[in-house]
């Protein structure tokens, strides 16, 4: 009887557990489930020269209670129409070039260091040194 009673304790904590770190992984939003934590990896960049990063969504969604339209975008005639709710794609839909700018269109590179340095420069967190973002290994 004694085994019995822990084995079923044991699975109904298995469970539990299982069912709280589903629970954590994703965020319900207006455009999807997204997943707390993900690396970003474009295909623009056919070849990595530095790790990919690993990006906290819920952290800067939430926490940091950082707006949608920071990262995500559809611009129509210079304006940012991007609403919670739409579809998003990569950002290597729009950002097709990894490396070089092309007028106002941003490389892929530039896109992201452009929109996420400034914030934790001034914000005084998160990473800020290329190696914080792109640990070796």
């Amino acid at each position: 009887m004694k085994k019995c009673s822990i084995a079923v304790l044991m699975a109904l904590a298995f469970a539990v557990a299982a069912l709280v770190g589903t629970a954590a992984i994703a965020q319900d939003t207006k455009s999807g489930k997204v997943e707390d934590t993900f690396k970003i990896k474009e295909a623009a960049f056919k070849k990595f020269t530095k790790s990919p990063v690993e990006f906290t969504h819920k952290k800067h969604s939430v926490d940091h209670k950082v707006a949608c339209t920071e990262c995500h975008h559809v611009y129509k005639d210079g304006k940012n129409v991007f609403k919670d709710g739409d579809k998003v794609q990569k950002c290597s839909a729009c950002h097709t070039d990894p490396k070089k700018d092309h007028g106002k269109l941003l490389s892929t590179k530039n896109a992201f260091h452009k929109n996420c340095q400034p914030c934790h420069k001034a914000a005084k967190k998160g990473p800020r040194k290329c190696t914080e973002c792109h640990p070796k290994g």
